[in-house]
């Protein structure tokens, strides 16, 4: 019996928590890649409900195919592409809108809003209708970042038009406020603000909404869970350890929230010197990649540390849109082809 025999004969004894059926008939094994020197890895697609009986099925999946002779590592990464059910009969979908998809991190200065506006414009030159809201109320960026200095209009004084710029509908608390002005709401008027944002925008129709969230775990993310049904969130995080523990965090809320995480990106991977193209691993690169498999979810990029992309950014042009045949600007382009992929996946189960 062949090697790949081998592994899918103990992977078939394996149950999925809800069909009662293998994880092979079940489809949920996906990928499956055997290397001629044995290293075995593959994907399991897992109902975020059921994450926990995920991870034990991927703790049994990895001891039966290291008893296996002839397999000499396994690698198993955990994936949740199925739409999760609304618990909270307030969480509703946007009308017009088919996929609310969140960017996340657990703390600031990551690079998240850089991510999620790259992320956007990836997935709007895909010819799809994108918009994006960044939903820091606080320390919006958006303005900045897609290099718009006007204000949103209403026709009625009740539903607010965005801002169309790049391809994309855009609204951000900073379209309203000078951006020198602090904002020094208490919460409750922070949470009309978003359902403001949210549902008081005439988005139209959007195949994608793409919502910069504020860094933390704080209101605007359990509100948004509350209310809004997420396709799927996404965590960016740097490499270094005490970045990697508020990642972590962020990741646990989602899914106890029921909210698909679609995997994490990994910003500031590495420095790429923009004169003699050296290579530096400032952050020690790779620590998110370690983190996505211990926690069992894809790593979607790895982004690198370079100057181009503050330059794009600063000039209120995403590299993606600036630059778009350049290495990082084909790395955005890679992130918004896996992310739309898992949101296809997601629509169907």
């Amino acid at each position: 019996m062949s090697l790949e025999s081998q592994i899918t004969s103990a992977l078939k004894t394996l149950v999925d928590p809800l069909s009662g059926q293998d994880i092979v008939s079940e489809g949920l094994l996906q990928g499956l890649n055997i290397t001629s020197s044995g290293k075995v890895s593959f994907i399991l697609e897992i109902n975020t409900e059921y994450m926990n009986e995920g991870l034990k099925l991927k703790e049994k999946a990895t001891s039966l195919l290291e008893k296996i002779q002839g397999v000499t590592h396994v690698q198993i990464a955990l994936t949740a592409q199925r739409k999760p059910k609304a618990h909270n009969p307030l969480a509703k979908e946007i009308p017009g809108v088919n996929h609310i998809l969140v960017v996340g991190s657990g703390k600031g200065g990551v690079g998240k809003s850089t991510t999620a506006a790259n992320l956007a414009c990836a997935l709007q030159s895909m010819n799809l209708k994108v918009g994006i809201l960044d939903a820091d109320i606080y320390g919006p960026s958006l303005p900045r970042l897609l290099g718009i200095n006007q204000k949103p209009s209403s026709d009625d004084g009740i539903f607010i038009n965005p801002l169309e710029v790049h391809g994309l509908k855009c609204m951000s608390m900073g379209f309203m406020i000078d951006e020198k002005m602090p904002t020094i709401w208490r919460g409750p008027m922070m949470q009309k603000a978003l359902h403001q944002m949210l549902r008081q925008v005439k988005w139209g129709d959007l195949d994608v909404l793409v919502i910069d969230l504020p860094p933390g775990t704080g209101d605007v993310h359990l509100t948004l869970a509350q209310t809004t049904l997420l396709s799927g969130a996404i965590i960016v995080s740097t490499p270094q350890d005490l970045a990697l523990i508020d990642a972590r965090k962020g990741l646990e809320m989602f899914l106890k929230v029921s909210v698909p995480v679609l995997g994490l990106v990994e910003n500031m991977s590495y420095f790429l010197c923009p004169h003699c193209q050296m290579r530096s691993e400032i952050f020690e690169h790779g620590g998110v990649h370690k983190e996505a498999q211990i926690l069992g979810v894809p790593l979607l990029a790895e982004v690198p540390l370079h100057i181009a992309i503050r330059e794009a950014s600063e000039k209120g042009t995403p590299i993606v849109l600036s630059n778009p045949a350049s290495p990082e600007g084909n790395i955005y382009q890679n992130l918004g082809q896996r992310v739309w992929a898992s949101l296809k996946k997601s629509s169907k189960a």
